[in-house]
């Protein structure tokens, strides 16, 4: 089975009581919304590629303002139909705030669209599981970055 590990920093921006999201074509084509981030390019910081890809998705430059928490996920595909492949996902969320720029759509990217929605609108977009990861870590600031429903995992010298 072949193993693939994706590390991808986002920004949780929100301003007035608006949260910034980026649209992204889903699996099945159909749009959703994402933080704006994505993925490292090889020997490139977290906290470069984080801003990067705001300013390129959104046309906004931001200053990184906290780290929010790690979000991490692992898809292991079922070798009897035909899916070999073992992907876990590394999810960087930091807080930014939006230092210059304007707002603009990306241009043969990874998104098409840009815009800010009001925070209680947010439920009701269709949006990745990571948005409301995300904003729960926004509000809730665990001081060990992982959200009470998944517990840090206990070391192996604790009994």
């Amino acid at each position: 089975m072949r193993r693939n590990l994706r590390v991808a920093p986002y920004a949780v921006c929100v301003r007035d009581g608006q949260l910034l999201l980026a649209r992204s074509p889903g699996p099945d084509g159909t749009p959703e919304w994402v933080l704006p981030g994505g993925g490292m390019e090889h020997g490139e910081d977290p906290y470069d590629t984080v801003r990067r890809e705001v300013t390129e998705e959104t046309g906004y430059r931001i200053e990184v303002t906290g780290l929010l928490g790690i979000d991490s996920h692992r898809l292991v595909g079922d070798p009897r139909v035909g899916r070999r492949l073992d992907h876990q996902g590394l999810r960087i969320i930091y807080e930014g705030e939006i230092t210059g720029g304007e707002l603009r759509h990306e241009v043969g990217g990874s998104t098409d669209f840009a815009a800010w929605h009001d925070l209680d609108a947010v439920p009701a977009l269709t949006r990745i599981r990571l948005v409301d990861t995300a904003l729960r870590l926004w509000r809730e600031r665990p001081p060990h970055g992982r959200l009470a429903d998944r517990p840090v995992p206990r070391q192996m010298n604790e009994g």
